[in-house]
């Protein structure tokens, strides 16, 4: 009996060992593969001279495909045909670069495939593969280098494409609107670096652009730009930094259109600072007319005294362009007027109530609007009618913690065609001082006066702004902040309009220049934030 159980016994571990040798077992696929493919030849070989032929071909260790070749490829000096290359959809061992374009003579030729080639299973990019040949004797080795810099943004765009244009007899600077560049590369997502490699020796033009319509020229409605004004001479060993900014389109004005019995919209392209608007059609003697911007687009909304009439002619002027423009007139109802406040429940310490309305406005009456306190009491206020913005202003003592009730009767707001607000009320309330925050920046190291210090959310919309003229101003205090989270940046306020100014290439004018403190300010309530801001550090 002993005998059978200590065999049972041994029988039991045996089955129990060959279950645990079993899991221990158990195949695991292997180790992650984090190798990118490896390139065992090329034919023709690489840096290969005196290049003659059409068709190149590139084999791996492993299967490769292709992501993203449009965005990533880079040929330098650039082809008015591209490369055909293939496979484009499926993997393969082998890529074939067939050349179909005629090739100038004694030049390096760079095809940069960035990081669009990857192995077919685990997607690990044979980072900056580059595939150089001449068709000389010897290939260009020299380079540029540098930065990309967004000249109003905080971060710098990806897929910038960098360029040089060769400095000769043929040179203009329209070249950059209607011609490919000498040389070519571009950043890509994840850097603002930049390197234009196996240049030959001479005078260039070194340019950046955000190359909407990926073809390596110039459109001011759509590009962004970056220039250096003066010419480069390489070899150099120079770092570069460039400046992208979106120029404002040339003025251009384009055809009216009758948008209600009352109102013209006149639409432009460009700048509308100093845009004249005159009717030269007859017009009665009671004529009136007013011109108000809108406030989202560049167009100009003109408001009139409808009259019988066909078409009306009008001349539109901006300094020596004159256009002539008709409008054809159709039955169409009035705009009628509508009112809207700038502020529904808190009102900010530091900030003015108002009514903007969508008419040109011509009177207030203060008769027929009343404020009402907590306690029901009446609270005096006076307003005052602003024509530059279209809006009442309202200047009233608000305490903190105070409630009031605003009431508008009918007839309390009046435009130039004598109609008047409906019946409304709003509430507004000021809350304690504790639940806002303060930010003091202490700004060093400014080069140069007038700055302009902004406070900016993360989208960069301006929240609070300070200005100062000369270097006597270096303390800022932005009280009854929201709590939240700011951005901190510096406008270099070159010609002293007050506001940030984009550049012009043909005109050479750079962007003025903007410095961001590099971190976000995280602002809480009840907080005096101070903040050192050193310049060109």
């Amino acid at each position: 009996m002993r005998y059978y159980i200590i065999r049972g016994l041994l029988l039991l571990l045996l089955v129990l060992t060959l279950v645990d040798c079993a899991k221990r077992g158990t195949p695991t696929g292997g180790e992650k593969d984090i190798e990118p493919p490896v390139l065992v030849k090329a034919t023709p070989e690489l840096n290969k001279t005196n290049f003659n032929v059409r068709e190149i071909k590139l084999t791996f260790d492993e299967y490769v495909k292709l992501d993203k070749l449009q965005q990533q490829l880079i040929v330098s000096p650039p082809m008015q045909y591209d490369p055909e290359i293939s496979p484009s959809g499926s993997a393969s061992k082998v890529i074939t670069i067939k050349i179909t374009d005629t090739l100038d003579e004694n030049t390096t030729y760079v095809i940069n495939f960035g990081q669009s080639i990857k192995d077919n299973n685990e997607g690990n990019a044979y980072n900056f593969f580059r595939y150089i040949f001449s068709t000389g004797d010897y290939i260009d080795s020299l380079n540029v280098k540098g930065y990309i810099r967004d000249a109003f943004e905080k971060e710098a765009d990806d897929y910038v494409t960098v360029m040089l244009y060769k400095v000769d007899t043929a040179y203009s600077d329209s070249l950059i609107f209607k011609q490919k560049p000498t040389y070519v590369t571009n950043t890509l997502d994840s850097t603002t670096a930049f390197e234009i490699t196996n240049v030959k020796p001479g005078k260039y033009k070194l340019y950046a652009l955000k190359d909407v319509g990926n073809n390596y020229m110039f459109n001011q409605k759509t590009d962004k730009i970056a220039f250096r004004e003066e010419t480069i001479t390489i070899p150099t060993d120079t770092t570069y930094t460039l400046n992208l900014f979106k120029e404002i389109n040339n003025y251009r004005a384009t055809n009216p259109s009758l948008a209600a019995k009352n109102r013209i919209i006149f639409g432009f392209e460009g700048d509308t600072t100093n845009v004249n608007i005159d009717l030269i059609s007859e017009k009665p003697d009671d004529f009136a007319y007013r011109i108000l911007p809108d406030k989202q687009k560049d167009t100009l909304h003109y408001w009139f005294t409808p009259f019988e009439t066909d078409s009306l002619l009008f001349k539109v002027t901006k300094n020596e362009v004159i256009d002539t423009f008709t409008v054809r007139i159709k039955e169409l109802y009035y705009d009628s007027l509508t009112i809207k406040p700038n502020y529904t429940a808190a009102l900010p310490p530091n900030k003015i109530f108002k009514i903007g309305a969508n008419a040109p406005l011509a009177s207030v009456n203060n008769d027929s609007i009343s404020i009402i306190d907590q306690d029901s009491a009446a609270v005096s206020f006076t307003t005052k009618l602003l024509p530059e913005t279209n809006e009442v202003a309202f200047d009233f003592e608000m305490k903190e913690e105070a409630r009031f009730k605003i009431n508008l009767l009918p007839g309390a707001i009046k435009d130039m065609y004598h109609k008047t607000n409906d019946s409304v009320n709003y509430s507004l309330a000021r809350k304690k001082l504790s639940d806002y925050g303060t930010i003091i920046v202490k700004l060093r190291g400014a080069e140069s006066y007038p700055v302009l210090v902004q406070l900016t959310d993360s989208k960069g919309i301006v929240k609070e702004e300070r200005y100062a003229k000369n270097e006597n101003e270096t303390n800022f205090y932005f009280t009854s902040i929201d709590p939240g989270t700011y951005l901190l940046r510096v406008i270099y306020d070159t010609n002293g309009n007050q506001r940030w100014d984009t550049g012009n290439y043909l005109q050479k004018i750079q962007p003025e220049q903007i410095y961001y403190y590099p971190d976000p300010i995280e602002l809480r309530a009840n907080w005096d934030f101070e903040q050192l801001f050193i310049l060109n550090e």
